[in-house]
């Protein structure tokens, strides 16, 4: 089994190069793997919003208290679901699931690049999700799930203990 592939390695930075910025191009790139996540019944119910000038970096620190690290990453991109959109039953909808997909696929691929995230949550913090709704605009029916910041990495932590547990596996039955 490979185990230096993105999915082994990638991990949480929290320090970035300020001299650094990601592309246009970088980004746009990240957006298509995000598009390429499964998605209940195809819906496809997220919405991405990407920030990458000075405003709306500051409006998004402003919203959060633990991403101090976006202001030397330098880009962000909120990923939200569109209640709209998403496949709903009876009990409740699928924007969260779907969205998380489209996540990890975001950090996934932004390790291939050589670029660093973390992923930071809004949803289900009321407060935090409405902060983010007013201050950049979302509309009602478009829920910010989380965001992630994206830049170079000014750190590599390596993996502590294994993260492969036996006692979490059941076969057939519990």
């Amino acid at each position: 089994m490979k185990k230096d592939s993105a999915i082994f390695t990638r991990r949480s930075i929290r320090a970035y190069d300020s001299s650094k910025r990601v592309s246009k191009e970088q980004l746009n790139d990240l957006l298509d793997a995000a598009m390429h996540a499964p998605s209940a019944m195809d819906a496809q119910p997220w919405e991405f919003l990407v920030a990458t000038d000075e405003t709306a970096i500051n409006t998004i620190m402003a919203s959060h208290p633990y991403c101090s690290s976006l202001k030397d990453a330098g880009a962000a991109i909120i990923v939200c679901g569109n209640l709209d959109k998403e496949f709903k039953t009876p009990c409740g909808g699928y924007y969260q699931y779907d969205c998380s997909a489209a996540t990890q696929n975001i950090l996934l691929r932004a390790k291939e690049l050589g670029l660093g995230t973390c992923w930071c949550g809004v949803a289900p913090e009321v407060e935090r999700m409405q902060a983010f709704r007013n201050s950049l605009g979302i509309p009602a029916n478009v829920e910010p799930m989380a965001f992630i910041i994206i830049g170079y990495p000014a750190e590599d932590p390596k993996l502590e203990k294994p993260r492969f547990d036996e006692t979490k596996i059941h076969w057939q039955k519990w």
